[in-house]
């Protein structure tokens, strides 16, 4: 469950990411309050575990796919489900695919 409102916000953003979309670590700290704040994102998530919420649509800088613990497989798996092509542990056409709400 989430701590801090900073928590709570990031794991509202998350939530908000719609299918075959994905948005970065920096732009997730930025949307719920405190740009800079990448890696305490990626804390949140590893930490909250909240069935149901796209966490797989959260990647790194630059369209890195970054992330999901020792199943980054998996991960690539979920993204290309929804219609992204991932080359090389990036997703092709990044800009395209990124969600700006």
């Amino acid at each position: 469950m989430p701590d801090s409102p900073f928590s709570r916000r990031v794991l509202r953003v998350v939530a908000r990411i719609p299918r075959g979309r994905v948005v970065a670590y920096g732009d997730v700290a930025a949307l719920a309050g405190r740009p800079g704040a990448a890696r305490a994102v990626g804390q949140v998530m590893r930490r909250a575990a909240i069935p149901g919420l796209p966490y797989h649509r959260v990647v790194a800088a630059g369209g890195l796919l970054g992330g999901f613990g020792r199943w980054p497989h998996v991960k690539a798996q979920l993204l290309a489900a929804e219609g992204l092509t991932i080359r090389r542990g990036r997703i092709a056409g990044f800009g395209n695919h990124r969600w700006q709400p």
